[in-house]
């Protein structure tokens, strides 16, 4: 009969290797180039980033008052040859709403960047105030990058905080938040938030497809595979985020709880591979280290549930941070963006800017 402890070893050592086989399924990603691309002395948030007509598109929110409700808040849209200069091709807001989370889509032809909009009046209204049901969708779009229309408003998105958008057989896709029957007594965000998949011919005009999530509803990011498959990240508010997955018509969706909360989630691919991201907070990381924006690789057909997700690279970031945007640039290199309030100014108050790095595979 084996020695006990001999076997406690063998058992060790094995275990050891499997875990070092899972680890090595997966490239090694360095992080070059860090750098901040843009500060004007507003908090600026909220990232997207994509490659469109040769050009590279950055949008953000930028705000004098900070990172709540505010009616002075608008969207920034920067383009660039390279990643490295940038110039602003365009900016907008909305009279009387806090305009934020700005997403791009290209689609018939156009670029498209949607904002969910808070309505605040002439001033800041109070978080007491805050309700879904007077959320309303804007875009702004153009067919060159020169010549700019907005902000639109997008019809049938009225009660519905929009947010990511997808294409998928010549239709466009994006997701909404809004109270359970636009229950007028709920207030903020909660246990009765469905998030809904919007459906649109034109990217204008909008109507209820199926939803995400009947409850909790929250930032969901998705992809939509050859066949129509879906494939998604939906966040839960401060809890664990759910991996979600369902096919036409949409009917039946299997959620499965991750190993982690996930602010702001980005979903997209990466040399066949598919990337996920976002802020990480929570009771890893308390104290100094703070909420951090990581990207991670996405094992969607892991078996257990901390194998899903393989953490490949943690951004310079700190505080109130997260929301990146992310671009393959070939199989072995990519770009991302993402604002993070690590840094101070000449005072030593923090700042909240936009960030960039670029990213390679080590072979």
């Amino acid at each position: 009969m084996m020695n006990p402890f001999i076997r406690r070893v063998i058992s060790c050592l094995l275990f050891g290797l499997i875990l070092a086989g899972q680890a090595a399924q997966w490239p090694q990603v360095k992080a070059t180039n860090i750098r901040r691309v843009f500060h004007n002395g507003e908090h600026n948030a909220f990232t997207d980033l994509i490659r469109w007509q040769g050009k590279f598109w950055l949008t953000f929110r930028s705000c004098p008052d900070g990172h709540m409700v505010h009616p002075t808040a608008s969207i920034i849209i920067l383009s660039s040859p390279d990643t490295k200069k940038w110039t602003q091709e365009h900016r907008f807001s909305v009279p009387q709403r806090d305009t934020r989370d700005p997403h791009f889509l290209v689609f018939k032809d156009k670029l498209f960047i949607y904002t969910g909009t808070w309505y605040c009046g002439d001033s800041s209204p109070d978080r007491s105030e805050y309700t879904l049901n007077r959320h309303l969708g804007y875009a702004a779009w153009s067919a060159d990058g020169e010549k700019w229309h907005s902000p639109i408003m997008l019809e049938g998105t009225f009660g519905h905080y929009i947010w990511k958008a997808n294409t998928f057989n010549g239709k466009a896709y994006l997701c909404g938040r809004r109270n359970r029957e636009f229950d007028i007594k709920a207030r903020g965000e909660g246990a009765t938030v469905e998030s809904a998949m919007l459906e649109s011919d034109d990217g204008v005009i909008w109507r209820t497809r199926t939803l995400f999530q009947e409850e909790r509803g929250d930032e969901t990011a998705f992809q939509f595979g050859p066949k129509g498959d879906i494939l998604a990240i939906g966040r839960r508010g401060g809890d664990k985020a759910q991996l979600l997955k369902s096919k036409p018509p949409y009917t039946k969706w299997n959620r499965r709880e991750m190993d982690r909360y996930i602010g702001g989630p980005l979903l997209t691919k990466w040399g066949g591979r598919h990337v996920a991201g976002g802020r990480k907070s929570g009771a890893a990381f308390v104290g100094k280290r703070g909420p951090k924006t990581a990207l991670y690789w996405l094992n969607s057909d892991a078996k257990n549930e901390k194998d899903l997700l393989t953490e490949f690279v943690e951004l310079p970031s700190n505080g109130d941070t997260s929301y990146p945007g992310f671009v393959e640039l070939s199989p072995t290199r990519a770009a991302v963006s993402w604002y993070s309030s690590h840094e101070k100014d000449s005072k030593g108050k923090p700042i909240t800017a936009i960030y960039m790095a670029d990213l390679r595979i080590q072979q």
